[in-house]
């Protein structure tokens, strides 16, 4: 028997099990791939990623991959890589990251900046530090092919993906994260509800993707390095991202009416590449395929009985902004608290209703955002004449650069985004009575009331506010003559509950929390704040989802629910 199995071996399956396991909870985790991930996928860690791997202990090591430490991460635009560049919009590289992070305040106060990195290297660095915990195995070249969930646990079946080997192993749950065609999910009849078929001149339909490598890029671009690179033009639209900074590309480029999958070979993928360049470049191509942009959907459930779902099998995003790969982290780190309290009965299980309560509503929101994001960008067209040498084709491309240098502020600026989830409607949040604030891709405003990510501050160059909190609950007493809370330290001790007290004297931190008691949870969320602990009883039951009734799922479903009504079984 172990207590959680996960179908799914990418970011949330990997980092679900960084998280139960460094909660000593026990894991056998199943993927059908041979290993990680060998094609470059989703390339753009976001800060609030960054601080969970930075929580966890591993930032600095994701922030050594990928690119070279100096390498400019700009988002570029071009008509052709070779031909004129549009406009720019300027990132630090992983050196400037780290010493401009402890500078910044407000919107961007953050423990980690965002790091351009592609998900096969951050999916090794996931996989070694979970199988570093001695309470999981993770199993690659397994695929779960049945399961059987009863009152006391589920039984999971895999089958070894190269030969008629089967294991069956006993677990209290099961989680799906085995991506967008889920069998776990299709297995629980749960369907995706949204968006699945916008039209676009770009990032709608079906889009070619190209791993290769391309040393002669460099020599034949007359433009600084950029991270990210995307034409303008009327023939080739593409997007590339660099992946180690010396010569290897995902390039991405939608395919035009009459390119089929099937009839594209290497060298019409090279020429396609080519196109984009505008130069004959020499190129290996490493690997290909399609996929499809434009999908913006989310599941109707995240869960039945004692199968949970995560990651691209709950939602599926058009890539624009950069925001599946980072939700998904989120939701493991979301659920892996959850799972470990139920587990070990500090929390009700109950508690694991408050899952999908928060988590399904972000979901909603970030493809809305991606969304937005991809239509700015895709329905925005080319005009004839761009790329002529002409007084015409210069004023062309200067309207095109102010337009597509904005885009790229409002896609890759965007702290309201990063930081700005908020679980107000949990049963198991402390919330407060205020006035509903905008939520905005640009604009984050910290604030302590309950619900939120914990305001940032630094408490000197190198020490964040976040390196002082304990891995599972935090009480923050605040001010030079804080209450006392002996009542709540008894309260928790009582429920089991692991809390770190912390005192921190600092004004300025007890300006920025608005309160001298703050009770943040392990994943970095406020779950109460207040004066005194007088109802310290009420408040632990509360966050462990001792007072939930199990009907306030059903209560909220649909709660912030804005995609269509139209359902897909993917």
């Amino acid at each position: 028997m172990v207590d959680v199995a996960i179908s799914g071996g990418g970011p949330f399956g990997l980092m679900l099990a960084n998280e139960l396991g460094r909660r000593g909870i026990s894991v056998t985790l199943f993927d059908e791939k041979p290993s990680t991930a060998f094609n470059p996928q989703a390339n753009a860690t976001q800060a609030r990623t960054m601080e969970h791997y930075r929580r966890l202990g591993f930032a600095e090591e994701v922030r050594a991959l990928g690119l070279p430490d100096d390498f400019p991460t700009d988002v570029a635009y071009f008509t052709r890589y070779t031909g004129h560049e549009l406009g720019r919009f300027r990132l630090p590289s992983a050196r400037e990251a780290r010493e401009r992070v402890s500078s910044l305040s407000g919107s961007w106060s953050a423990a980690e900046l965002p790091h351009r990195v592609s998900q096969k290297y951050v999916e090794q660095v996931l996989r070694k530090h979970a199988e570093a915990q001695p309470g999981v195995s993770i199993n690659y070249g397994w695929r779960v092919s049945e399961f059987i969930d009863s009152q006391d646990g589920v039984s999971v079946t895999a089958q070894e993906v190269q030969t008629t080997s089967r294991r069956t192993v006993r677990a209290k749950y099961l989680v799906g994260g085995d991506g967008a065609r889920s069998f776990v999910r299709r297995q629980l009849g749960i369907a995706y509800k949204g968006d699945a078929g916008a039209v676009r001149d770009f990032f709608g339909g079906r889009m070619f993707a190209i791993y290769l490598r391309c040393p002669q890029f460099y020599e034949v671009v007359p433009f600084a390095p950029a991270w990210m690179n995307v034409t303008f033009n009327n023939q080739r639209r593409a997007f590339m991202a660099a992946v180690d900074g010396r010569g290897e590309f995902a390039f991405h480029t939608q395919l035009r009416e009459g390119e089929k999958e099937e009839d594209i070979t290497d060298k019409q993928a090279l020429e396609m590449f080519q196109a984009a360049v505008g130069h004959p470049v020499e190129a290996e191509v490493l690997s290909r395929g399609t996929w499809t942009a434009g999908y913006a959907l989310v599941a109707e459930s995240y869960s039945r009985g004692r199968v949970f779902l995560g990651g691209d099998a709950v939602h599926l995003f058009t890539p624009a902004g950069g925001l599946g790969y980072n939700t998904a982290v989120d939701d493991a780190v979301n659920l892996g608290w959850k799972l470990a309290a139920a587990i070990k009965g500090v929390g009700s299980p109950t508690i694991l209703d408050s899952y999908e309560i928060e988590r399904r509503p972000i979901a909603v929101r970030n493809t809305g955002f991606a969304k937005q994001f991809a239509d700015s960008i895709g329905l925005y067209t080319a005009k004839p004449g761009l790329e002529d040498n002409t007084a015409q084709g210069v004023a062309l491309r200067r309207e095109a650069g102010a337009y597509l240098s904005g885009h790229g502020k409002a896609e890759f600026n965007i702290p309201g985004i990063t930081f700005g989830a908020r679980y107000d409607a949990s049963p198991i949040i402390l919330s407060e009575k205020r006035p509903p604030a905008e939520d905005r891709p640009d604009v984050y405003t910290p604030t302590s009331a309950p619900g939120g990510r914990a305001p940032h501050i630094w408490i000197d160059a190198s020490t964040s506010l976040y390196d002082l909190f304990g891995f599972e609950w935090t009480l923050l007493r605040l001010g030079r003559t804080p209450p006392a809370v002996d009542a709540i330290t008894s309260a928790a001790a009582q429920a089991g509950m692991d809390l770190s007290v912390v005192d921190i004297a600092s004004a300025e931190v007890e300006s920025l929390y608005e309160a001298p008691l703050v009770l943040i949870r392990p994943d970095q969320v406020v779950a109460w704040r207040g004066t005194r602990d007088a109802d310290a009883q009420c408040t632990i039951e509360t966050v462990l989802g001792r007072r939930m009734s199990g009907l306030e799922k059903i209560a909220n479903e649909g709660a912030q629910d804005t995609v269509s009504t139209n359902s897909m079984h993917a």
